[in-house]
């Protein structure tokens, strides 16, 4: 195993071994053991008690987190040319369809988020082996596939994420910056939390949420009371 740092080793120690902090009190505590000399991003990892294997309890959404993610989000509109103005003012960072369906092709992917309409959706098919594996396939259960491109840009910038269960039946995601306050990272997780919480497959037996943890980048993770509903 690698050698724990002085940093490490004291981040560590401030977390009490087997206790399961509250949101507020791991928001806090992810803050004072955040040591990178960057904005560190602050993530949640929530076990969710489903088997994704089965389609009836896959869990995926969207979520606007009310204090935004503090990532300046790249988003790519691909949109028909009667589109392009709308796409632009609402803060599209690229905006086009053909040349960045090229550059895609390309193996162009310096996005976060790409937003389509339905239209353009056939032309997208043949890219799915670029765009699936880095997550930037869009869909329509995401909003990013709509005829009201200006309000999904927005809303993406304003810092609305997606949400996906992994095979493993875990929920990750970029929730905020280390710079946020700890009532506006708690106030994120809350929110993200919640709508997993709404978004319960009918199917799903035993507890729901099985475990949460919030941490830093390069930080140890918190262990989060999961009776935060």
């Amino acid at each position: 195993m690698a050698r724990l740092t002085k940093k490490q080793k004291e981040a560590l120690a401030k977390i009490e071994k087997g206790r399961v902090y509250s949101l507020d009190e791991a928001s806090a505590l992810v803050k004072e053991i955040t040591n990178t000399k960057f904005d560190a991003s602050v993530d949640i990892a929530v076990r969710l008690g489903v088997d994704p294997r089965k389609a009836n309890q896959m869990v995926r959404g969207v979520v606007s987190l009310p204090h935004g993610t503090g990532k300046d989000m790249k988003v790519l509109a691909l949109v028909t040319p009667d589109k392009e103005a709308e796409a632009k003012e609402a803060g599209a960072d690229y905006v086009g369809l053909d040349e960045y369906l090229e550059k895609i092709k390309n193996g162009w992917t310096d996005v976060d988020v790409i937003i389509t309409m339905p239209s353009v959706m056939g032309k997208l098919g043949p890219l799915g082996r670029v765009l699936g594996p880095r997550g930037l396939m869009p869909n329509p259960k995401t909003g990013t596939v709509t005829m009201d491109v200006a309000k999904a840009v927005t809303e993406v910038k304003a810092g609305k994420i997606d949400f996906k269960v992994d095979k493993t039946g875990i929920v990750h995601a970029a929730i905020g910056k280390a710079s946020f306050s700890a009532d506006k990272i708690a106030g994120n997780a809350h929110e993200l939390i919640q709508t997993l919480i709404k978004l319960k497959p009918t199917t799903a037996k035993g507890t729901y949420v099985k475990s949460i943890f919030l941490s830093s980048t390069m930080s140890p993770s918190v262990a989060v009371d999961p009776k935060v509903g």
